[in-house]
């Protein structure tokens, strides 16, 4: 990496700041000078934001006001729906439509628990309002009489009422109702309101719904959120926060604050654009303090989804595609019924934490069955001023294993000589990882695709630890370490394209759809989509569209992009071209195609502006190795193991296993027959040694 202090003054600064339930994480990059920082998340988190700010900037020795682009990811949207501690939302809604949120779908998560209970929804019936007016696909058959409404907002204020939605039948294909109740309440409230023709111009009434729902009950919330953070950062001398959507993009905060919904899966977006810089065909694999969260990337692109389900809520707008499942580091190890050992979802959080935080904590954590195997060393520092207590751990995890029934001694050939706590250490780590490992099985094999022919791409506090005995389980032989590792949902925001999103139910026949009135309607979506980034001039528009077969109910969404195979050389869409790249699509997704005809159901426009991402480099040389220490693989047992300095290491280093990789931020774990090789730009490449079992 330079050194000298000129080079470093004149290179662009750019900052990335990702707050995590357990810790906050700050990148900072001056040309190819990578610093970064990692402090425990505060309450309120934008405190922990602005020290986290403070402390990468002093070890960089550069001034928070010499920082020249600084992006954001935030949990302050996802929190709110996790805990149900958002704004208390009213709906306004077509007359016999108020309970659209309660009836749902007919499907259920739990078919035959004939005890389930569906999630409460976001608005109680009590703040639901019915206005009377209808449209339809055609038109508007019965406007709103504006003093009805009125007389609705004098309701909304009576029940204290702190956001409003507005939803109403058909209003995706004729909004003229909806625009003029969203415009009274606005004149006559002094709250949010959120339209669905501007959340969500898209058909079905319940996913339109809960999607403008779920944006005016975070709304308040990331408004005053981004609004603190804001005045933090001007304070310091820093540019206003560009903020992580959902989508995999940055936006400027001001245009965040009005769509708050998309910003949902702000952090795990990030983690996965930071690991696409790494890799083109990966699983990628975020282990934080709370959760571990899987996605994939093919050909170097992210992959995305129209809809997702957060906390019980179903969610249809853009994001990336990513499998949560509650196993972090912080998860609590517990036993059920049975006795059985189970891990998460609860977690320990970032206070107490986990027991050999030494805050309090006393139940035993996955952290705390680390560090008993010795991937974490007595002398890790944890981030911010936390150190371990490894005494706490162990007392912890005796307990367990007195609940569990876990006896020390020898219990074949890879327990020998391990006391009770150890050997519940290293159950907790196996539960853990077939938690994990099924949530990786969810987005390749479940969906036809073998993960053997994917690189395991692992970062977050954790991930490098369980990522090789991850890819044991899975049959992969190759797993990335990038450099910033323990940061790198921080590091992905500096990575991440501008990018803005806008759909359009049209519904129209390919058979009977001329090119014209495709082109016509994509030239709305591409106007609407380059009226939001900040230069349209840099920006280029991809388009898609979800089609399907004349009588299916659901969609799949296929490429329309000009030049693609959905265009003609003339720059207008094809219809007939479209209808045959849909038909290969669901053979290649279902095993056939129909001689039926085709549907192009929803348009979707994706304006992006590139951001070229940093290029980092690893300097190296000097003697990397700290000494040896026992730690306990859950296969093999007992090993003594090479412990080296992961910030050490330089490119070419090949730290092969038995290994500890020591980081400031995050540990990589080398199991035997598992070798290591570091590129230029600090990655580590563990690869499954010739002849290593596969178990």
């Amino acid at each position: 990496m330079p050194t000298d202090r000129e080079d470093r003054e004149t290179a662009p600064v750019r900052l990335g700041v990702d707050v995590g339930g357990t810790f906050t994480d700050v990148a900072l990059v001056a040309g190819d000078d990578l610093t970064t920082a990692k402090v425990p998340t505060t309450t309120p988190q934008h405190d922990g934001v602005l020290d986290g700010i403070r402390e990468a900037c002093e070890a960089a020795g550069i001034d928070p006001a010499a920082v020249d682009a600084f992006a954001h990811a935030t949990t302050a949207s996802v929190n709110a729906l996790l805990e149900r501690d958002g704004a208390r939302t009213a709906l306004v809604t077509t007359a016999g439509f108020r309970d659209v949120l309660e009836i749902g779908r007919q499907t259920r998560p739990s078919l035959y628990d004939l005890g389930a209970q569906k999630a409460d929804p976001l608005v109680p019936r009590r703040r639901r309002f019915e206005v009377d007016e209808r449209a339809t696909t055609d038109g508007t058959e019965r406007p709103v009489d504006p003093e009805a409404v009125r007389e609705i907002a004098a309701d909304v204020a009576e029940a204290d009422a702190e956001s409003v939605a507005v939803s109403l039948l058909h209003a995706y294909a004729n909004p003229e109702n909806e625009a003029r109740v969203a415009d009274v309440l606005r004149e006559a409230l002094d709250v949010p309101v959120s339209a669905s023709h501007d959340v969500l111009a898209e058909f079905r009434e319940f996913e339109r719904t809960g999607t403008t729902v779920a944006d005016a009950y975070l709304t308040p919330e990331l408004d005053a959120y981004l609004g603190r953070v804001i005045a933090g950062a001007r304070n310091l001398g820093l540019p206003e926060p560009r903020v992580m959507r959902s989508n995999g993009g940055v936006a400027d905060a001001e245009t965040v604050r009005e769509s708050a919904v998309t910003t949902v899966l702000s952090g795990p977006a990030a983690g996965v654009v930071g690991a696409a810089a790494v890799a083109s065909d990966a699983v990628t694999f975020d282990m934080g303090g709370t959760s571990s969260d899987v996605s994939l990337v093919r050909d170097g692109r992210v992959e995305r989804t129209a809809e997702t389900t957060i906390a019980d809520v179903p969610l249809r707008t853009p994001t990336v595609d990513v499998e949560t499942v509650g196993a972090g580091g912080g998860s609590i190890a517990w036993t059920d019924a049975g006795g059985a050992l189970r891990v998460g979802p609860e977690s320990a959080g970032a206070d107490p934490g986990p027991a050999c935080y030494g805050k309090g904590g006393t139940e035993a954590t996955v952290t705390d069955a680390d560090v008993l195997l010795g991937y974490i060393g007595a002398d890790a520092a944890l981030g911010g001023d936390l150190s371990l207590d490894v005494d706490a751990a162990r007392d912890a995890l005796d307990r367990l294993a007195d609940a569990a029934g876990i006896v020390g001694g020898d219990d074949g050939p890879d327990g020998a000589g391990l006391d009770a706590a150890t050997a519940a250490a290293r159950g907790v780590f196996r539960v853990a990882n077939a938690t994990m490992a099924r949530a990786i099985r969810s987005v390749t094999v479940e969906r036809g695709r073998d993960p053997r022919a994917f690189d395991l791409v692992a970062f977050g506090g954790a991930g490098p630890m369980h990522a090789a005995a991850l890819a044991d389980r899975l049959g992969m032989d190759r797993v990335l370490v990038p450099g910033p590792a323990g940061v790198l949902s921080a590091y992905g925001l500096l990575a991440a394209d501008e990018t803005h999103d806008a759909a359009r139910t049209v519904r129209l026949s390919l058979a009977d759809a001329s090119a014209g009135d495709l082109e016509s309607a994509f030239e709305e979506l591409t106007e609407r989509v380059l009226g939001d980034v900040s230069d349209p001039d840099a920006a280029s528009v991809e388009r898609a569209a979800d089609c399907r077969y004349a009588g299916q109910s659901f969609e799949l969404t296929v490429d329309a992009g000009i030049g693609g195979d959905g265009s003609t050389e003339s720059g207008s869409a094809d219809p007939e071209a479209l209808a045959e790249r849909f038909a290969a699509a669901h053979e290649r997704t279902y095993g056939y195609r129909l001689d039926a005809a085709v549907e192009a159901v929803t348009l979707r426009g994706t304006a992006t502006v590139d951001v070229e991402a940093p290029s980092v480099s690893r300097s190296g040389g000097a003697d990397a190795t700290r000494g040896t220490r026992e730690v306990v693989f859950p296969e093999t047992g007992a090993v003594d193991a090479t412990v080296y300095d992961r910030d050490a290491l330089g490119p070419g280093a090949t730290p092969d296993g038995p290994a500890v990789l020591a980081g400031t931020e995050s540990t990589t774990v080398v199991p035997p027959d598992w070798r290591g090789r570091v590129r230029r730009d600090g990655t580590v490449v563990l690869e499954r040694a010739a002849g290593g079992e596969r178990r």
